[in-house]
């Protein structure tokens, strides 16, 4: 049994963590120094960046303060498992227990362990289509994928991971304190 040490300073076994051990500065810096697409991108375009748009995407189509929250979260657990890219993932069913999990863990620290099936549906059809844009504009030889509509201008261009962790907790504490006061 292993234990990881984050960012922020906790200290737990990825595999039994507890939703009290999930902390959105361990999510945002994580999240901020990893490269989508298993790094094989133009350039530096980090999973934070990518979450980011998912949020305004959703913001940008009028969908809920929690539906928002859950676009900028969908990929929280990269933060203590790292990520795969999805054409190998499907073929690791440990892999995906293990994802959900920490998800499951992580959905319930944030109070949205209640999200329905069609909410789900909602958040991954924005992760899809993000990854069909971020494929057209971030991937040598993508450049003919179609790109989705969009309601908001997804931001594809390189910025440093400090920008978009400071983002992403800016985008978190404006996204949950309304939630909370609403």
């Amino acid at each position: 049994m292993g234990r990881m040490n984050t960012y922020a300073g906790h200290r737990f076994d990825p595999m039994y963590m507890t939703p009290e051990d999930v902390d959105i500065r361990d999510i945002a810096h994580a999240l901020s120094l990893m490269c989508r697409g298993g790094g094989h991108l133009r350039y530096f375009y980090s999973v934070a960046q990518h979450c980011i748009n998912c949020a305004d995407e959703a913001r940008a189509r009028g969908w809920s303060r929690r539906l928002q929250l859950a676009c900028l979260l969908h990929d929280a657990s990269e933060a203590y498992i790292s990520d795969i890219i999805r054409p190998v993932k499907v073929y690791l069913d440990n892999y995906l227990e293990i994802e959900a999990s920490i998800m499951d863990r992580i959905w319930r620290h944030f109070g949205l362990s209640d999200l329905s099936e069609s909410e789900h549906a909602a958040w991954k059809q924005i992760d899809d289509e993000m990854l069909l844009y971020e494929q057209h504009f971030l991937m040598v030889g993508k450049e003919d994928v179609k790109l989705p509509a969009m309601s908001s201008e997804p931001d594809v261009v390189e910025h440093g991971w400090r920008e978009k962790a400071e983002e992403f907790l800016r985008l978190y504490e404006e996204i949950y304190v309304s939630i909370e006061e609403g």
